[in-house]
């Protein structure tokens, strides 16, 4: 059985990836403080590089990289935010990215991507359609494949967002994060339950691809079927670990609307004035949707990212 990252795993992380990433601010809200009932303090990954949490995990993967891995290069599948990441990472250190995409991801994410240099390959909008091209590609070049979120080094990197936030608020009551594979959850829960296990840890997740709650509920793996959801992070199923590592560390999960992420999302840019795409909204929207949880807690919330479509935005 797969061996689940530890506390001391995020804290090395978090050193490794120290000089290559931004280390992001913290912000608070008096109006959105008011409208909750809770003090709920952001954690801007979406003025991460790349625009998302996911640089964390991936620069912690990269570095990890022996000498052969490194001279074949690194593959993955991921509609966006995980291709540009592992894309930035892996030019960063000179090392080849090949990067399979569904055909209907964002188009910024498809810039993105370009722009630091990967390979792409498009394909059907299925997971096995990506799986398929991946495993073609990993054969035809040898690469090494750098999971999106069900990977040990990822999980670790990712959880760095959260030992930062507990570096400056030691004493909040809640930690939030969304919830689409499980690799951001998974690593903050590792971090919270590690540096103090009374913090609750509480995801949140569209009702529309709610795989993970259900999975929770049912104690196994409930895959996601034909999600349909405008946060497009969070498409993804868990995998065995990080649902391994959801089930024993989280402590709830609770699902949303979504005309709440619309109203989440545009109550960040009206009353913050930052620009977060709908996944990052999803937290928000479980604040505002299931209110008795949070009314008068000091509440921690990773807003994942940035990256969104402003040709085609849902307000």
């Amino acid at each position: 059985m797969n061996k689940i990252p530890q506390l001391h795993d995020i804290t090395e992380a978090s050193e490794r990836i120290k000089p290559f990433i931004h280390r992001t601010p913290i912000l608070t809200s008096l109006s959105i403080n008011k409208i909750t009932d809770a003090s709920v303090y952001f954690k801007c990954e979406n003025f991460q590089k790349v625009g998302a949490f996911k640089f964390r995990g991936a620069t912690n993967a990269v570095l990890l990289l022996n000498y052969q891995d490194k001279k074949q290069g690194v593959a993955t599948h991921s509609s966006g935010n995980h291709a540009a990441a592992l894309a930035l990472a892996a030019k960063n250190m000179g090392i080849k990215a090949y990067v399979v995409m569904p055909e209907n991801a964002p188009i910024i994410k498809k810039r993105a991507v370009e722009s630091y240099g990967a390979e792409i390959t498009f394909c059907k909008p299925s997971l096995s359609a990506r799986e398929s091209s991946l495993n073609k590609l990993i054969e035809k070049t040898g690469a090494k494949f750098i999971h999106p979120y069900n990977n040990f080094n990822i999980i670790s990197g990712q959880g760095t967002a959260a030992i930062e936030i507990l570096e400056e608020y030691a004493d909040l009551d809640i930690v939030m994060a969304p919830v689409g594979g499980g690799g951001l959850l998974s690593g903050t829960a590792t971090a919270v339950k590690g540096v103090n296990k009374k913090i609750k840890v509480i995801a949140a997740e569209p009702k529309n691809a709610d795989d993970a709650f259900k999975s929770i509920k049912a104690g196994h793996i409930v895959p996601s079927i034909n999600p349909n959801t405008i946060a497009d992070g969070l498409l993804t199923s868990l995998g065995d670990l990080t649902f391994r590592i959801i089930s024993e560390k989280v402590d709830d999960i609770v699902t949303v609307s979504e005309k709440g992420i619309v109203e989440a999302m545009r109550l960040i840019w009206e009353r913050m004035k930052i620009i977060i795409e709908p996944s990052s909204a999803v937290p928000l929207a479980g604040i505002l949707e299931h209110g008795q949880y949070f009314s008068g807690k000091k509440v921690g919330v990773i807003l994942s990212g940035g990256n969104v479509d402003l040709n085609n935005l849902p307000f």
